[in-house]
């Protein structure tokens, strides 16, 4: 700029080519280069172009003497800025504790923000090493004052309570032995830290058990209501990792703080786990109950055909016969046996089928499951915010009341809620007539009924639970400033504020769609629309690619300059290049280890856990560190946010790393999908897999076109994958731009579309039933406007439920941007138990459009579907490659712990990652070469992905040498 040439005009040479980029350097980054070249030379080459110098001066400016000192004063006065002081330190400090460290203490972000703030005041920045001591001494000022502030809230009833608690779980653990007598209900530190177990009448006693104990400290319920989740869980997570003695070591305002922040979130964990229970439980009892009558009824049944002939045969006969005797004119012509045939398939049918799956429920609900009934709803308060669901509310106050009486009928002066509560097809066993001829309600009956509304209302969180997280009020899901912050939230999003321009941005886009589509059908063979079955949609399967030609001798290349390849060489080269184990702090105060000794056993546990070998056997390796250093690493590091933040390195790295000629431009695309892994039951996560069969856990992977897998999920096989699917692109955290997402048809359903519409994503599902879409009408009136399309089309839009509810739409989209509840929570109320929400009616007419846009483009391009086809093989090729890394222990995940699950499902990520990362390499020093670049044809870059693994091995000795390295050729990858 003109003034900025002023003041260079006094300058030639070295100096004024050093004050350029000093001055350039300090205006985008309000702070001074650290050392001399941390300026980019094509930066410098630049700016001396402007000034009309040679770049080459620069190596001779004096970075140390009297000039620059002077250059940077220059520079400090023209913007206005000045020197850092020891107050600025101190208020900087003060302005953390009050601003920032309240919500987030990422150490990266802080640092970022205080960069910030100094550019804001307009004041120069002290050293990085003066900021990360500032930065620290900031953190641990807040902490202190947490702790005291904390500490001085606590009521003193409640603290005597945890000393006697924290002292009894002590002697407990000193004895290591079962408790007895008087403390036979008394609960050790590692039963309260534990998760429950399988579903059952035990498992919930425990649950409950563990409640009482909590609840019995009396902390206030809305104690650290107000303090950020991601605050509380850092200081319970510290807790989980130190045994008593080392917190009764602990001064008392940090000892009582932590204690008190421990019990309160695992209050809200264990309600929700016994509200998982009870669902499941309820759940469990309807099932069995079918299977053995079904059962039964197979064993016996033998289904009789031709009916309409026989009951014709019997019907001509008896008007024949009239006055004849059954057995000697209907038997000869239906024998005895078809007729008890008939009369045994009836029953097993209907009403008589239905009476009898009760009859089971309610004996093993009255001999077995009912005990547990007084005890939850003693210590569970449910609640609900729409009046049309209070009749469930009302049912548990009278079951509640009578628990503990032996009446087989409820007192005909009480008064009963029916509707709401009790099935129409159960009515007639419901209710029954007394001796009088009275119709009463059978109370064990009326039970079983409550507690299936109840399950059903849970669900959808039409019924919500007092001091639950996620089975808590669903308004508290919602953003409270949503108001106050309105046309924020709407510019976030990207969406308009006005209604009208929505609806017509969407109607206009449907227009199109249609109107393409029906005009391109008749010229597209590989799409039909027949009136066969009310309308039906057949699509020509997509032709095979052309092999790739040369991709096998790539690989055979690949073998032969890396033969046999250490998986845990792969591990350490990737650490060492970018130093993914540095986003592992401990749990801590300090961290007493050195960095290289942490750096060898963090990379020696994590492969131990993601191939699931486990820390025992590696540490039998030629590395000598033993089983207990690597427990202690695992136990004080190595936690879930620490490893996303890993992976979410080296997924940045390996974009970073990319040759464009190789790998084309960056995507904006990925494809999310489901694997089953088998797992230990005795746990609420593990479930029976109605497809692959057996007990299992679901791992849900989001994976760019190039196999690098961003987020991955750990998920129960019956849970949501339009939840999981959501949830991985909102919180990936890496530098990809999600725009895409291609799924199966399991990850797609209409409220995915809404919200995926509204959150500005792409949603792109492979249909599986695609013969029975439909496609919706912009407007009403238009049954002939596209005739080539009319066996499919149906009813048009109800645009004014979107218009009355698009408000509620973007807040609950807001919801989810923001994370103020967990993904699948929020998605709760948006179910099939819930079809009457006027929100979830809403989402369904906005998921009609959306859907019937993405339908029009899938039908009529066929490039379309060859891209999603192409994004989700790349999925199953990430899913094939899972066992090849995930071999310890048969590929079982051999835990019961949620926690460890977790981490093991993280470590195989981020080891499958590292494995993509040293391939990606690997594969650009083979193609630098001109002489197999030139090679490639476009089927094999098509074809090409660094998830290969035929040269690598996972198995043999555990050798970690971290002077050896893996020879690549640094040259090609800069």
């Amino acid at each position: 700029m003109p003034s900025e040439m002023k003041l260079i005009e006094n300058k030639t040479g070295e100096t004024r080519l050093g004050f350029a980029v000093l001055l350039k350097f300090f205006q985008n980054e309000a702070r001074f280069p650290i050392q001399k070249y941390e300026v980019p030379k094509v930066v410098i080459a630049y700016i001396a172009k402007q000034i009309y110098t040679e770049s080459a001066l620069y190596a001779q400016y004096d970075w140390g003497g009297r000039s620059i000192t002077y250059h940077r004063t220059q520079i400090r006065e023209f913007f206005g800025f000045r020197e850092d002081t020891v107050q600025d330190a101190q208020e900087i400090t003060d302005w953390l504790c009050k601003n920032v460290l309240y919500h987030d203490q990422e150490f990266e972000h802080i640092k970022d923000l205080v960069y910030k703030r100094f550019r804001e005041l307009k004041i120069v920045p002290p050293t990085p090493e003066r900021i990360d001591r500032l930065i620290r001494s900031a953190v641990s000022t807040f902490e202190d004052q947490f702790f005291q502030a904390s500490y001085d809230k606590i009521p003193k009833a409640s603290l005597a309570k945890l000393d006697a608690l924290v002292d009894s779980i002590s002697s407990l653990d000193e004895e290591n032995d079962e408790p007895s007598g008087e403390n036979a209900d008394q609960l050790s530190f590692h039963e309260l830290r534990s998760d429950p177990g399988r579903p059952g009448l035990e498992s919930v006693f425990k649950e409950i058990n563990k409640l009482k104990t909590i609840r019995n400290l009396d902390l206030p319920d809305n104690f650290y209501r107000d303090v950020p989740y991601k605050v509380l869980k850092k200081y319970k997570q510290r807790v989980a990792t130190e045994d008593i003695r080392e917190l009764r070591r602990h001064p008392e305002p940090i000892r009582y703080t932590l204690l008190s922040t421990f019990f309160y979130l695992r209050r809200l964990e264990i309600t929700d786990n016994l509200i998982e229970l009870l669902i499941q439980i309820i759940h469990r009892i309807g099932v069995r109950a079918e299977r053995r009558v079904e059962k039964e009824i197979l064993n016996d049944l033998r289904r009789v055909s031709n009916k309409q002939g026989i009951l014709f045969n019997l019907a001509q006969t008896a008007l024949e016969f009239p006055d004849g005797i059954i057995k000697d004119v209907l038997y000869p012509i239906v024998s005895e046996q078809t007729l008890k045939d008939l009369v045994k398939e009836f029953k097993s049918t209907g009403p008589a089928y239905r009476e009898k799956i009760h009859t089971v429920i309610r004996a093993s609900y009255s001999s077995h499951y009912r005990r547990m009934i007084p005890e939850i709803l003693g210590i569970l308060q449910f609640r609900s915010n729409n009046e049309v669901h209070r009749p469930v509310i009302k049912a548990l106050e009278l079951i509640k009341k009578y628990a503990q009486s032996g009446l087989h009928y409820f007192p005909a002066t009480e008064d009963i809620p029916v509707d709401g509560v009790i099935r129409s097809v159960y009515k007639e066993i419901i209710i029954e007539k007394d001796d009088n001829g009275q119709e009463r309600i059978n109370r064990i009956n009326y039970e079983i009924s409550a507690l299936q509304a109840l399950r059903d209302r849970l669900r959808c969180k039409e019924v919500w639970v007092k001091g639950a997280d996620r089975y808590r009020n669903p308004d508290e899901d919602l953003p409270a400033d949503f108001e106050i912050r309105r046309e924020e939230n709407y510019k976030a999003l990207n969406q308009p504020m006005d209604a009208e321009a929505f609806i017509n941005a969407l109607k206009q886009a449907m227009t199109e769609g249609l109107e393409r589509l029906n005009v391109g059908l008749p010229k597209n063979p590989k799409v039909r629309i027949t009136d066969k079955g009310n309308g039906w949609i057949t699509l020509s399967p997509l032709e095979p690619q052309p092999e790739p030609a040369n991709l096998t001798r790539i690989k055979a290349e690949l073998l032969r300059r890396w033969p046999m390849t250490s998986l845990l060489d792969v591990l350490k080269e990737t650490d060492l290049r970018i130093s993914f184990t540095d986003k592992f702090k401990t749990t801590a105060v300090r961290e007493a280890l050195g960095r290289e000794t942490l750096q060898r056993r963090l990379i020696l546990s994590l492969y131990g856990l993601g191939t699931n070998t486990g820390l025992k056997r590696i540490s039998s390796g030629e590395h000598e560190e033993s089983y207990k250093d690597l427990l202690y690493v695992r136990r004080k590091f190595i936690h879930r946010d620490n490893l996303r933040n890993a992976i979410a390195e080296v997924v940045n790295a390996i974009f970073r790393v990319r040759m464009q000629e190789i790998w084309g431009d960056g995507t904006t695309s990925c494809a999310s999908d489901s694997k089953k892994f088998g797992a230990w039951d005795q746990n609420l996560m593990t479930e029976w897999h109605i497809r692959y069969r057996g007990r299992g856990v679901m791992i849900y992977w989001h994976v760019e076109k190039n196999s690098t897998c961003i987020y991955s999920q750990l998920k129960s096989c019956s849970s949501s994958e339009v939840a999981a699917m959501i949830e991985g692109l909102l919180r990936h955290c890496t530098e990809m731009e999600v725009e895409k997402n291609y799924v199966d048809s399991h990850g797609q359903s209409e409220v995915a579309f809404a919200f995926c519409h509204l959150l500005g994503y792409q949603l792109m599902p492979r249909l599986k039933a695609i013969h029975s879409q439909k496609l919706y009408r912009p407007e009403s009136g238009m049954a002939e406007a596209y005739p080539n399309l009319h066996p499919v089309l149906t009813r048009p839009i109800n645009w004014d439920l979107i218009r009355q509810q698009y408000d509620q739409m973007v807040k609950y989209a807001t919801a989810l941007r923001l994370g103020t509840a967990e993904t699948e929570a929020i998605l709760k109320r948006f179910t099939r138990n819930n079809l009457k929400h006027p929100t979830y009616q809403a989402l369904g007419e906005l998921g009609k459009a959306v859907k019937t846009i993405f339908l029009c483009d899938y039908l009529h391009s066929e490039e379309l579907r060859q891209e999603i086809h192409g994004g989700l093989n790349v999925v199953e090729n990430w899913n094939s490659a899972n066992g090849f890394i995930f071999y310890g222990k048969g590929g079982e995940i051999s835990t019961n712990r949620l926690e460890d699950q977790e981490i093991a499902v993280l470590s195989l990520h981020l080891l499958q990652n590292c494995l993509v990362y040293i391939n990606t390499i690997m594969l650009q020093n083979i193609l630098s070469n001109p002489k197999w670049f030139n090679l490639m044809t476009p089927e094999d870059f098509r074809a090409l992905t660094p998830l290969v693994y035929t040269h690598i091995n996972p198995y043999g000795m555990f050798k970690l040498n971290m002077s050896e390295r893996l020879p690549l050729e640094e040259g090609v990858i800069a």
